[in-house]
């Protein structure tokens, strides 16, 4: 039955009514579907600007949980290597108290031992020497400057290829961790002359004495190195964690910005619905409509 020109508004403006309801319902799928108030930024309205910058500011955050724990990685194997500088280093000290080793007994020790120590003062991480310094890619320590060298002191022991830039790190916007220590470290250096001065041949009593006296001296400042690591390691797995805080409680944030409410979303759903089917019933009797029955 044709439409008659007296019923065509108002079923015009019922079917535009419908639909923008089935409009919002298709959303209201979608969003039910993703859990998503939207697709894309656009539909997030005055949101989209805070939820495009921290989603920026993780993205950032999770740089800075990289390089923290690249570090910590670095720092761990650094502690690592002092420790086992230490054992070599006591076990020296023994060889080196006990009234029965022979001279060559000595000298062999110390050679061994500074093999060792040297060693792992050059140990590398992911083709990064460690003790260096900023001067990462060639080995920090010399050892044929350290064998049969000619050098009357610690001081004078020309060993050490690197420099004496702290190795530092950023963790936040805000802050920078240094972290490490080198080669040169007078502890190191002091360990490093006692062993040589043995390692040379001078197996005398008092030399072999006075190395002990160096020994026992470089171990306690050494193991004083090896606190000062784990600080370090602390220091940057406190940033690691801090981050990961962060990025949760972005998450969240995001979350409260980006994601509907189910049970919202399922009872707009059943409103849209009940309006449509209203919309279309009254669309059926309007075009049912006749001029005898408006007249009546």
């Amino acid at each position: 039955m044709a439409m008659r020109v007296a019923t065509f508004a108002s079923s015009q403006s019922l079917l535009q009514a419908a639909m923008r309801i089935q409009v919002k319902e298709a959303e209201a799928t979608t969003q039910q579907a993703s859990g998503q108030v939207s697709d894309d930024y656009g539909g997030l309205g005055s949101k989209a600007g805070a939820v495009v910058s921290l989603q920026a500011s993780v993205t950032r955050s999770k740089a800075y949980e990289e390089a923290a724990n690249t570090a910590s990685n670095r720092v761990e194997t650094m502690y690592n290597a002092v420790g086992s500088i230490l054992d070599d280093l006591s076990d020296l000290k023994a060889t080196l108290a006990s009234s029965t080793a022979s001279s060559n007994t000595l000298q062999e020790s110390a050679k061994s031992t500074l093999e060792s120590v040297v060693s792992l003062l050059n140990t590398q991480l992911d083709g990064r020497y460690l003790f260096g310094g900023s001067a990462v890619d060639a080995k920090p320590v010399d050892i044929d400057s350290i064998e049969g060298s000619t050098a009357t002191s610690q001081d004078q022991l020309d060993y050490y290829q690197g420099d004496d830039q702290s190795t530092s790190v950023r963790v936040s916007s805000s802050r920078v961790i240094s972290y490490g220590v080198t080669a040169n470290d007078d502890s190191f250096r002091q360990a490093l002359w006692a062993i040589s001065t043995v390692a040379n041949g001078s197996t005398d009593s008092a030399s072999v004495t006075n190395a002990i006296d160096l020994l026992t001296s470089s171990i306690s400042d050494i193991a004083g190195v090896q606190t000062k690591l784990s600080l370090d390691a602390s220091d940057l797995n406190s940033a690691v964690s801090s981050q990961e805080d962060y990025q949760s409680d972005a998450a969240d944030m995001i979350s409260n910005l980006s994601e509907v409410d189910i049970t919202t979303v399922a009872a707009n759903m059943s409103n849209y619905q009940a309006q449509l089917e209203a919309a279309y019933a009254a669309i059926g009797k309007i075009a049912k409509l006749s001029l005898a029955s408006y007249l009546s």
